[in-house]
């Protein structure tokens, strides 16, 4: 049974999504953003620190912190606010969209349970041709999109 309010939030979810994929080619900065917006905008250590009310050496820490992949998304948020600018996040999917990603996922699964099953079959000589379990495969995926199972991403 197709759900359609799944269905409909994956659709959702493609939409707002796809708006990001033109940052997908975009680069982080070598010394990450804060330290790249603030030396761009000749700001100092102790300017930004004095509006996020922190020392120049906390500030340091959290551009050191951006660079090594461990701010927090608060401490984001906090730098963008005293910079007067918008912090954004998200993610693009590798895919095209949400949706090709369980297509793939749905073939991927699909492909192990019919070579399974197949496998048996060829063992009692009852061996079907490539055609038929191409065809198990498409059906098989095609079932698990519509019902989108919780062992889809097992």
């Amino acid at each position: 049974m197709i759900d359609l309010t799944r269905k409909l939030k994956v659709d959702q979810l493609d939409r707002k999504l796809s708006r990001l994929k033109v940052l997908d080619s975009l680069e982080i900065p070598p010394k990450g953003w804060i330290n790249a917006i603030r030396t761009t905008i000749n700001m100092s250590l102790s300017q930004l620190g004095r509006r996020l009310r922190k020392t120049p050496v906390a500030v340091k820490e959290m551009e050191e912190r951006e660079e090594s992949r461990s701010i927090t998304l608060k401490k984001l948020i906090e730098v963008g606010n005293a910079l007067d600018l918008h912090f954004v996040y998200g993610f693009i999917p590798r895919e095209s969209s949400i949706q090709e990603m369980i297509e793939k996922r749905a073939e991927e699964v699909a492909r192990g349970i019919v070579t399974r099953t197949s496998h048996t079959m060829a063992l009692e000589d009852q061996e079907n041709s490539q055609d038929r379990l191409r065809q198990a495969i498409r059906e098989r995926a095609q079932l698990l999109v519509q019902e989108l199972p919780k062992h889809l991403w097992d």
